[in-house]
Formats: C-alpha cells, structure tokens, sequence
C-alpha cells in the first residue's frame, strides 16, 4: 500500500514521540507504513506528492490558529504556516485526512469558521462525545456506540460549523468534536490516538502552558487513569483500515 503520511506539530520530542507511536498502535499501523515529518524540525519536502500517500494523519500541539501572529513563536508560526499550505490541495482534491485536536482548528479555519477561545474549550479529561443524525451513517462511525467518551484538552474550540462540512460528532460542552469536509476530509477536537498513559505523559509535559492549574496534574492523571475511552481508538483504525486500500 502507499503510505500515510504523519504530520507532527508538537516541539516536545518526548510528546511528540509518543502521539507518534500512539498513532501507529492504535491504527494498526508499522513504521513501514507511514511517512513521519516532525514539522518542528524540518520543513515539508519540496518535492511533497501527497497523492504518492493513501493520506495524511495530523497530530495535535500546544499552538492554537486563534493567536495573533505577532504572539506565536517562531517555531509554531512555522509549523502553522507548513501545515495552512498544505489544506488548499487537501481539501480541493478531496485527499484522506484525519486532523486531530490541533487539526479541526487547522480545517476550519481553512474553510473560513471562526476558532476561538472564548467558548467551547474543554479542560484536560474526558468529554461524553454523541453521535449526529449524520454520523451515525458516516463509515467512520457506523455502528459505534451512540454516547462514549473521548480524551480531551483544548483552549481553542471551532465556534460555527464550516461551509460544506458535515457535523459527526458533538458534546454539550464543546458542539464540534468531529466534523468531515467532502467524502474524505476529517477531522475531530479529541484524540482518537490517546490512552491514559499517553495522556499522563502530556500532563507532565503541558503541566505550564496553561491547560490547567499545574497543581491539578496528579488529580487530572488520576482521572484520565479510571476513565473508560476505548472508541475513539476505533475510529482512527477505521480511517486507517479505509483509505490504506484506496
């Protein structure tokens, strides 16, 4: 199969070493079959062919699309800047996509919504995520269970449905937690690739930027530690199982 082609916009090799294997063990993928670009460290490749790829997995990172540029920092304007170019290819030729937290911001706002803090971020912890009318036909999620919880912790949230996107999935305290673009464009507010573990090692690393109070962090752990998340999961094998056979 062609690969797939992981997009990471973490700074922290730690984080970002982990969302990575994440992404692999709960897609049911190997390294053999994905292309990883840690966008901190390196540009995109000049000579980039994203229909060599059966599509492109965006992680999350501590940037938010709603800053003024003059208050992101290099490294991020950067990174934002590599990942915005790559969506008027994406979204006009319709290319397999899953943007993950940090992703559903880079999306909407392509397509002209409104991301913003002021209404509708979540802190870290689970979020009860229900399926619409439209995702329970959506063949990422059909068949799923209706209610289940999702891994969550956001400061920037999508405030209006996109034009020409579907809305998949919502919760009562942030409406959009998945949405799809087209027949192949997708993207969710929560992390399809996290566990408890995964999240217990962000806690540690994200514990100063302003998630949460950092003498919350042994509460939270203990928290995402008793959680029952296990669909979403399920979700990013899906993506993965559909578009790795064309």
């Amino acid at each position: 199969m062609r690969p797939f082609l992981i997009l990471q916009l973490r700074p922290e090799t730690e984080a970002a070493d982990d969302e990575f294997a994440a992404f692999l063990a709960k897609g049911g993928l190997s390294a053999g079959d994905v292309r990883r670009v840690r966008l901190d460290l390196e540009g995109l490749p000049d000579d980039l062919d994203l229909a060599a790829y059966s599509g492109v997995i965006v992680g999350g990172g501590p940037g938010c699309v709603s800053d003024p540029p003059e208050a992101k920092p290099p490294v991020e304007a950067r990174i934002e800047a590599a990942i915005l170019g790559l969506m008027p290819e994406i979204t006009r030729a319709d290319i397999p996509f899953l943007g993950c937290c940090y992703g559903i911001g880079v999306l909407a706002h392509h397509l002209g919504a409104r991301v913003a803090k002021d209404r509708y971020g979540e802190p870290v912890g689970t979020s009860r995520c229900r399926l619409t009318a439209e995702g329970a036909g959506d063949p990422l999620l059909s068949g799923l269970p209706e209610e289940f919880d999702a891994f969550v912790g956001h400061k920037e949230a999508v405030q209006a449905l996109p034009r020409g996107s579907v809305h998949l999935l919502a919760s009562d305290a942030c409406p959009f937690q998945m949405i799809r673009h087209g027949r192949n464009v997708y993207a969710t507010q929560f992390h399809p690739e996290a566990d408890a573990a995964g999240f217990e090692t962000r806690i540690h690393i994200y514990r100063n930027k302003g998630y949460f109070p950092p003498e919350e962090a042994d509460g939270l752990i203990a928290l995402c530690r008793a959680a029952d998340v296990t669909v979403p999961e399920r979700i990013l094998a899906r993506f993965a199982e559909r578009y790795a056979s064309g």
